[in-house]
């Protein structure tokens, strides 16, 4: 995966009767390497989350260009749509359907969105469930399943439509310690499977462990961007070297 980000913008309207906008990007670049994961790093409010959700197709930006292995990621409706079905996106609110069960909540893209046969998406969840330790929890609902584990079956149902990327927004902000190792874990195994991943996370160890190139995201720019150790042990900033030195302490 070769990314390329090119002055990314995003406004948003500004709360209140005010009028005006908010603006959330501004100016984002970077070009990395021939990568398998980028983890996106950085205080709170600084439009993290934003850039991801545009990478993943879900939001436009207001203005710059963006290339995933030299081909421009689509504006218009119609080219966005088809990049949504070709990539996956896991948030930390879950967003699993809670009247069906974990097992309908993997199947329910594959038979509706990829026109898979019922019995066809079975098969290609069968053994993803089972690897992931989830084949015991499959007849359960969102209800009754543990935070790890609805973060897991929220991960597989990306991945079982077979995404060329995988995005992930702050999928174990959510969670209590445990529930986080078991994701984390997971998170980990689909990286040295060879997934590619895009990843928002405050979790700093676990970023340098899994991220070929990690990107510092504050006041809606690309402040450092670079290989993880490096990122870690020289980092480029002021700024950056204090955001490490609160988050590690």
């Amino acid at each position: 995966m070769k990314l390329v980000l090119d002055g990314v913008r995003q406004r948003f309207p500004a709360a209140g009767r005010g009028g005006g906008s908010v603006e959330v990007l501004r100016g984002c670049s970077l070009a990395t390497g021939d990568i398998r994961t980028l983890v996106l790093v950085g205080p709170s409010g600084g439009g993290k989350s934003t850039l991801l959700r545009i990478l993943a197709g879900l939001d436009v930006p207001c203005g710059g260009a963006i290339s995933f292995d030299g081909a421009a990621l689509p504006r218009d409706a119609r080219g966005r749509l088809a990049w949504r079905r070709r990539v996956g996106t896991v948030f930390q609110a879950y967003n699993l359907f809670p009247h069906l069960t974990a097992l309908d909540n993997l199947l329910l893209p594959l038979v509706h969105v990829h026109r898979l046969s019922r019995r066809e998406a079975r098969e290609r969840v069968r053994e993803p469930l089972a690897r992931f330790g989830l084949a015991d929890h499959a007849h359960k609902r969102p209800g009754q399943l543990s935070g790890g584990q609805k973060q897991r079956i929220a991960i597989l149902r990306a991945l079982v439509v077979e995404p060329s990327i995988l995005f992930l927004d702050e999928p174990t902000s959510a969670l209590d310690p445990e529930m986080t190792a078991e994701v984390l874990e997971m998170i980990r195994e689909l990286r040295d499977q060879g997934r590619q991943l895009v990843l928002v996370t405050h979790q700093m160890r676990f970023a340098r462990k899994v991220a070929d190139e990690i990107a510092f995201v504050a006041d809606g720019v690309i402040e450092a961007h670079g290989p993880a150790d490096a990122f870690f042990d020289q980092p480029a900033t002021p700024r950056l070297a204090r955001f490490l030195e609160t988050v590690l302490a």
